[in-house]
């Protein structure tokens, strides 16, 4: 059946307008790739409608699969098709062992009773789904149409509310009425919560359901419906895709969930207030830990005395998650709406939207939730037979690189020993001895950690002068061998980090005696020096042991880091990798405090393969996916795929032809040759041939530009000399001149001002033609930002932006590809890497100007080997099709000036400067 639609001409799509021939063509492709059950790599243009066209291509072939699904199990329940249809329906259902027992000679009856066995399971199985199927049903469309039923569990709520503030209530009486003494010295008020609670070994611990109040309600062990799992880099993008679904065709009968972080979704302002994901996420886990404990029964009167003065979290109620589940599954909503119906239904939308999870056709998720095996676990997330789609997949090696690498400095590595080791000596008499073998553990491993690096854990880290400076990368057996830690579990040691939330004991611990700056200790605590270790922690690592402001975190555009401790579980949890996947960096700098540890996954394949392995089918969509090779061969064909499993799909541009004119410029106007080296580039006649081509440019093109240089550094290097020369002087004539920030939260402000600017010399007639923006490859306007219509008429790449070749990271994957990688077109793999690194981050830089059907631009690279063949093919398609190679300056100017609609004759310059 899906053979004979997929062989048809022509395709209908469900789409909210008449699709480009392009979409149509895009909307086939990916119908075909999942009926297949392949992996496809897709790139359309941004401006293309990428977004619409993933949507109506994927839910229209979700529709199809689900009805003849539907029609399948009608047949098989009806009893309509003989034995051996149904014996091959059976097969189809990967129900494989009666196959398996006719070729091993088994006499007929054996047979025919596995296979009448199996039959019957399949239909009473396909029976109680059905089952479960309608009564959802039945549920979702009372919530629709039954207004009553809303008010009604509205009222509930209310009422359970004025009961949850007397328990709350009563919870903080009994805080600030502490219980009778007892064999042990009495604790201060709160103190009880940074206490360890008692650890259960692996071979002890029995496995509970996660979700244990839920263990009577059928919904719980409902089957996960055939879905697809989408995902994206940014809650933003993730948030526009929910809103294009919205928008389609499907927007109105799709069941559609949103995942995010409990950054993202929390609505308790308790643990809102924390700031840091870790704590965050440490705090919710030890509510829920609480609430579950104070449901335990048979425990001893004054361990429940103990678990009564510990927080739970009013927002964890079973009943009121189902209420936004249903909700969440009858109108499709983004994060900002289940945030909203989170606080309104007072029910947690980090937990509650999971509940939705089994039920939904369209799961929203960003990039970590799908890729880390452990987040995957934990949210519920099942990939058997279900459909992947990455989007903005162009950095996903890098993204799977980065997930499971890890880097901590001697400063952290000495502060979380300082801290542990105090806070053991705080409460060894309550700790149980399982705590204190694993503390100990884990302050051997700081202390080998530190030694490694040249330091003393037990002096401060900043006056620690490290003798041999230098890099050392070794392989993550030869690291423990060094540290003198091969005896150590560390997969036991990283479980106990996890389960026992001793990094979040810790933070309380330094929180509440470090803080203020003063302890409150007692006469008998006094000479254990917590109070001078305390001190200094404040002075030392405030950023680290306090919770930063939220515009500090902007600023250095890093996630902020509760305690140090919480970083150093992230190394130790990258250790566990296969010897052979990673690399253990040992970077000694001058100081122990400036000197660090960093490991460095070398095999992203290894944790992706897991994915390609369990489902259906995957698609890697992308606006700028060139060059390919890298996804193909080191992701997916080193992850297991086979070669016949692969498609790739690349579509052109909805512009017209005459809309985009790239040009790769060999020379500039005073006919130096343009190659910017590292060695070269620094040369005054190179950068003042530069600001030569650009004073050119800026007198034929109207509106913005956008100039992009390969760095920081080199990009203040070329205006400094600029300003010294007269150059930026000549640009400033006629463009305004702004520089992109390094800093996060302005790059806002510089675009606001940018764009006005570039308005106001539109509206008026004048010497000033519009803005000249000077931007960095990789930075914060090379992605995500974009330089639509008078926005970016130009786009200018100076020179190719090669990575540093001397980095050891990079030496040590170049090492690895040459050595498990075969050469391609005679190039080492190496080669070939450091010239995608440089052109991944070109393609993405020059995709910023067109951005929609009407749009148009032109796109000048500065340097003559990108018309070399092997760079040169790495161009994106729609871009390399349009492409001019100019030897000299003259013929180039001649052709821009064609692009740029012709402006007043007293702004046009006939002649070009040299």
């Amino acid at each position: 059946m899906a053979g004979e639609s997929q062989e048809k001409p022509r395709m209908n799509f469900p789409f909210p307008y008449a699709p480009y021939p392009i979409q149509e063509e895009f909307m086939t492709k990916l119908y075909q790739v999942l009926e297949r059950g392949k992996i496809g790599i897709f790139e359309s243009p941004t401006g293309t409608g990428k977004s619409l066209s993933l949507i109506c291509g994927a839910l229209t072939w979700l529709r199809d699969f689900e009805e003849k699904k539907k029609q399948e199990e009608a047949q098989l329940l009806a009893g309509e098709i003989n034995g051996k249809d149904t014996n091959k329906q059976l097969e189809k259902g990967s129900t494989e062992s009666a196959t398996s027992q006719l070729s091993t000679g088994e006499p007929d009856w054996i047979t025919q009773f596995v296979q009448k066995k199996e039959e019957r399971e399949t239909t009473q199985r396909l029976k109680e789904e059905q089952i479960r199927k309608k009564k959802r049903e039945e549920r979702l469309e009372q919530i629709r149409h039954n207004v009553h039923l809303k008010y009604a569990s509205k009222r509930k709520r209310n009422e359970e509310e004025e009961e949850m503030k007397q328990l709350l209530q009563l919870s903080q009486d009994i805080l600030s009425n502490p219980s009778e003494s007892g064999a042990l010295e009495p604790l201060d008020q709160g103190e009880e919560e940074l206490i360890l609670a008692e650890y259960e070994s692996d071979d002890e611990k029995k496995v509970g359901n996660r979700l244990s109040e839920a263990e009577e309600d059928d919904d719980i062990e409902e089957e996960h419906v055939t879905k697809i799992y989408y995902c994206s880099r940014t809650h933003s993008q993730l948030a526009q895709f929910v809103h294009e679904v919205q928008k389609s065709p499907f927007g109105k009968e799709i069941r559609l969930v949103s995942l995010g972080s409990r950054q993202n979704l929390c609505v308790n302002e308790e643990v809102r207030r924390m700031g840091a994901v870790q704590l965050i996420n440490d705090r919710c886990m030890e509510m829920q830990k609480n609430k579950h404990e104070k449901k335990s029964t048979g425990e001893e009167t004054e361990k429940k005395k103990t678990r009564a003065s510990r927080t739970v979290c009013p927002f964890y109620s079973y009943e009121h998650m189902q209420f936004l589940r249903d909700e969440v599954l009858v109108q499709v909503k983004d994060i900002e709406q289940l945030v909203t119906l989170g606080k309104e239904l007072k029910a947690c939308p980090y937990y509650g939207s999971r509940y939705a999870i089994p039920a939904a056709q369209l799961v929203i998720l960003p990039y970590q939730m799908l890729l880390r095996d452990a987040t995957r676990s934990a949210s519920g997330i099942k990939l058997k037979d279900q459909v992947v789609i990455i989007d903005e997949a162009h950095n996903l090696i890098d993204t799977i690189t980065g997930i499971y690498s890890a880097q901590v400095n001697g400063s952290q590595l000495c502060c979380a020993h300082s801290q542990l080791l105090q806070y053991m000596e705080r409460y060894r008499k309550r700790l149980k001895a399982k705590n204190l073998m694993y503390i100990k553990q884990i302050l051997f491993l700081l202390e080998r950690f530190v030694i490694v690096l040249g330091g003393n854990v037990n002096q401060n880290p900043k006056t620690q002068n490290i003798l041999e400076a230098g890099v050392e990368l070794k392989s993550i057996n030869d690291f423990l061998f060094q540290c003198q830690i091969d005896n150590i579990n560390l997969f036991k040691v990283q479980h106990y980090c996890e389960k026992s939330l001793i990094s979040r004991k810790l933070f309380g611990f330094v929180e509440r005696y470090g803080a203020a700056g003063a302890l409150k200790i007692r006469k008998a605590d006094q000479k254990s020096g917590l109070q001078n270790f305390l001190e200094t922690l404040n002075k030392r690592q405030g950023k680290e042991a306090i919770p930063q402001d939220a515009s500090e975190e902007a600023e250095d555009d890093q996630p902020k880091m509760a305690s140090p401790l919480m970083h150093i579980e992230g190394f130790l949890a990258a250790l566990t990798n296969a010897n052979q996947d990673g690399r253990v960096i040992l970077s000694k700098q001058g100081t122990l405090a400036l000197s660090s540890l960093k490991f460095l996954l070398l095999n992203p394949a290894v944790h992706f393969a897991q994915v390609l392995k369990e489902c259906r089918a995957v698609i890697i969509a992308g606006g700028t996916m060139q060059p390919i090779a890298d996804f193909r061969e080191q992701l997916l064909q080193s992850a297991g795929a086979s070669a016949d499993r692969i498609e790739e799909f690349s579509c052109g541009h909805v512009i017209p032809p005459d809309n985009i004119l790239p040009i790769i410029l060999c020379s500039g106007p005073s006919n130096q040759q343009l190659e910017f080296t590292y060695e070269k580039r620094g040369l005054p006649q190179m950068m003042e041939e530069t600001g030569r081509i650009l004073c050119n440019l800026c007198n034929i093109v109207p509106g913005g530009m956008v100039c992009f240089f390969p760095s920081y550094e080199y990009e203040k290097q070329v205006y400094m000399h600029w300003g010294k020369t007269g150059l930026l002087t000549q640009l400033a004539a006629k463009k305004k001149i702004f520089q992109e920030p390094k800093r996060a939260n302005q790059v806002e402000q510089v675009l606001a001002e940018y764009a006005k600017c570039i308005k106001r010399c539109n509206q008026t007639v004048g010497p000033m033609t519009g803005a000249l923006l000077f931007s960095v490859v990789g930075g914060k306007m090379s992605e995500g930002i974009n330089f639509s219509d008078d926005l970016g008429r130009c786009v200018i790449m100076v020179g190719m932006p090669y990575p540093n070749i001397k980095s050891p990271e990079l030496q040590e994957k170049i090492a690895y590809l040459d050595k498990t990688m075969p050469k391609a077109a005679g190039q080492a793999p190496g080669r070939t890497l450091i010239d995608n690194l440089c052109m991944k981050a070109v393609n993405q830089s020059i995709g910023r100007a067109i951005r929609h059907q009407k749009d148009f631009a032109s796109i000048v690279l500065l340097d003559h080997r990108y018309s070399r063949p092997a760079i040169f093919n790495k161009l994106p398609q729609w871009i390399k099709s349009q492409t001019q190679v100019k030897a000299g300056f003259g013929p180039a100017f001649a052709a821009l000036r064609k692009v740029s609609p012709k402006p007043d004759s007293a702004r046009l310059q006939v002649n070009y400067m040299e």
